[in-house]
């Protein structure tokens, strides 16, 4: 059983949080919906105070979704599904394991890489997350963790990120970055295709940073052109973190999209 927060009562939610990341990124969320659903946000494999991440083994995000089982058991059916990052990667695979389950989805840039290699082997639009997840290995081989979390922080929000982060944040996150081979490989491994998620038929809210890398407005690109009731929103001024960065922004959009679902 994975170490969850949970608040309210009424429909549950279910809240998967990003790379580098606890489920207390979810805090604002849960105070945001808990007026009127139940919310449950766990923490993923090697985060927070779940399980360690699995060594001697590479690990897939069926096996996020295997963890996440008892908390979605918890939600009750059919429950609503909210992913940031690698979070919104789990929770499309676990959607598609349980599509009559899973009521309606809330997505913010989903981090399935694997449909860049699907769509082109090498794909360009890749490179800079593919280069920055090795970089960071490469920094933790050499026990360098806090130029690992550099590498990952500045690729995804811009250069001179990391080192604009509190102290007090810099640790829990370089310490994160131990798992940073096990989360490329579970992203760029996964071999579902992108046509698969045709079969998701519930209603799906798709939200895109305007100033994300290449990466994550590729994998929306395809996303998008085969979800069958997809509603993007692009927030233009938003990057990647932007749950991070500006939860009251996304927040709201969430909590409007599921009152219109129940």
């Amino acid at each position: 059983m994975p170490f969850y927060r949970e608040a309210g009562a009424g429909p549950g939610v279910v809240c998967l949080h990003s790379n580098a990341s606890t489920s207390s990124q979810w805090r604002g969320l849960m105070e945001c919906l808990s007026g009127r659903f139940r919310v449950l946000a766990p923490d993923s494999l090697g985060a927070g105070k779940s399980l360690d991440w699995p060594q001697g083994r590479v690990v897939s995000l069926a096996d996020e979704v295997a963890l996440l089982e008892p908390v979605f058991a918890l939600a009750g059916d059919p429950f609503f599904l909210v992913g940031h990052s690698y979070g919104a990667a789990v929770a499309l695979v676990a959607a598609l394991a349980h599509p009559g389950r899973v009521r309606a989805l809330a997505l913010y840039e989903p981090t399935l890489f694997s449909l860049l290699e699907e769509e082109a082997p090498g794909s360009e639009a890749a490179k800079g997350i593919r280069d920055a997840a090795h970089d960071a290995a490469a920094a933790i081989d050499a026990a360098d963790h806090a130029g690992a979390a550099r590498h990952f922080l500045d690729y995804w929000m811009g250069p001179g990120s990391w080192d604009g982060m509190p102290a007090a944040r810099q640790g829990p996150v370089a310490a994160s970055m131990a798992n940073v081979r096990g989360w490329a490989a579970a992203l760029f491994g996964q071999p579902t295709p992108v046509q698969a998620f045709r079969a998701l038929d519930m209603p799906v809210l798709y939200m895109v940073g305007g100033q994300s890398p290449a990466s994550a407005r590729g994998v929306a690109r395809l996303l998008t052109r085969v979800l069958p009731r997809v509603t993007v929103r692009k927030f233009a001024d938003l990057g990647h973190m932007g749950p991070v960065t500006h939860p009251d922004t996304v927040n709201e959009e969430i909590a409007r999209f599921f009152a219109r679902c129940v």
